[in-house]
């Protein structure tokens, strides 16, 4: 991985939804490896933001726009001529999915064929990645994790955008990108995300800080359903490589990929509570009655296929993702030095890839 990110220098790297969190940290951990990174968003998510809180406007090119807007995406894309894409771009919310389905599947679906079509006009060489979510897979709530040949399908609005939008690149790959060596592209899809500077609404751990740093009690739904929790720099470290790779390698185009823990690595919401009070004891929680949507219990990724044809392991456990994350809200609210700190981490953790053998 610290070879991929090296070879990013100079490049000329596309984000969308750069504004938002796991956006925002690919940004400026490829700025910092000296990459051209042009980001494309409509706006900033929320506020607090791992955005502002970096000011990341000062470090690359920002370029405000709608993905569902073709014209204003396709001028951007043909006028920054990038090397690589990665597509994060997405109404991302399962509880906003069930308020707004229409624009969970405008952004999610037609922002997605807005950017296939325009790469399919493409004049130079491209290398895309598709950021699509953990829950394209039609989720049984089986015991072992989901390879990339299982079934996808979405029960809700939101896993059946992602699921339409898996189906959509597909139907792409194979009529248009498949039998030439211009334009490339794979799919990536990642687990439960945390990590500092995430500020959304129906997220556990962005709620959690919300409530606590306020001293107020924060209201849960589902305190054992499992997840495969992992900081953000996990799935983003993935993304890189595929990145490069996908430039180098033409029998990964068109594939899909998950990026998650190791299957043992599934804890309970409860579990990752309790380890977040380590951090900011005297806290509480409230397990909610009623419940308002369907949510899955039980969701795990088998990564092999990563681990096999990218080199690619994740680097933390458990109680060290909670603990990145941790260590990162807590610096911001004592108005410590963000940039620096944030530095400090991603350091740190190319040194721990380093030192446990993770390529």
């Amino acid at each position: 991985m610290i070879d991929s990110l090296k070879k990013f220098k100079n490049k000329r790297v596309f984000i969308t939804g750069n504004t938002g969190f796991k956006g925002s940290w690919l940004s400026y951990w490829l700025n910092l490896h000296e990459a051209k990174v042009y980001g494309f968003a409509d706006e900033i998510p929320s506020r607090p933001s791992f955005y502002e809180a970096l000011s990341l406007k000062d470090d690359i090119t920002q370029v405000w726009g709608d993905i569902r807007d073709f014209k204003s995406l396709s001028k951007a894309i043909n006028n920054i001529k990038p090397d690589f894409i990665f597509h994060l771009a997405a109404q991302s919310l399962v509880a906003k999915s069930y308020e707004d389905p229409v624009l969970t599947f405008s952004t999610n679906f037609n922002g997605t064929l807005n950017l296939l079509e325009i790469a399919r006009k493409y004049t130079s060489k491209l290398n895309m990645v598709i950021i699509t979510s953990d829950k394209s897979y039609k989720n049984i709530e089986q015991l072992w994790g989901y390879k990339e040949s299982d079934l996808i399908g979405g029960i809700d609005p939101y896993s059946a955008s992602k699921s339409a939008t898996e189906m959509l690149i597909s139907g792409y790959f194979n009529s248009y990108f498949k039998n030439q060596k211009k334009i490339k592209v794979a799919i990536a899809r990642a687990g439960n995300v945390i990590g500092g500077g995430d500020w959304s609404e129906n997220r556990i751990v962005p709620d959690a800080i919300r409530a606590w740093s306020k001293n107020k009690t924060l209201n849960i739904r589902n305190p054992k359903s499992t997840r495969p929790w992992q900081h953000v720099m996990e799935p983003l470290s993935g993304y890189i490589s595929l990145a490069n790779i996908l430039e180098k390698n033409p029998t990964i185009n068109g594939e899909a990929f998950n990026f998650g823990p190791s299957s043992d690595q599934d804890y309970s919401v409860e579990y990752l509570l309790k380890k977040m009070q380590i951090y900011w004891p005297k806290k509480s929680w409230n397990v909610l009655s009623a419940k308002k949507f369907y949510e899955s219990g039980l969701l795990k990724l088998n990564c092999e296929k990563a681990n096999l044809m990218l080199n690619w392991n994740s680097a933390l456990n458990i109680d060290e993702n909670i603990e990145f994350t941790m260590n990162w809200y807590k610096n911001f609210y004592e108005k410590n030095d963000m940039r620096l700190f944030t530095n400090e981490q991603i350091k740190l953790y190319e040194n721990i890839f380093k030192e446990r053998n993770v390529r």
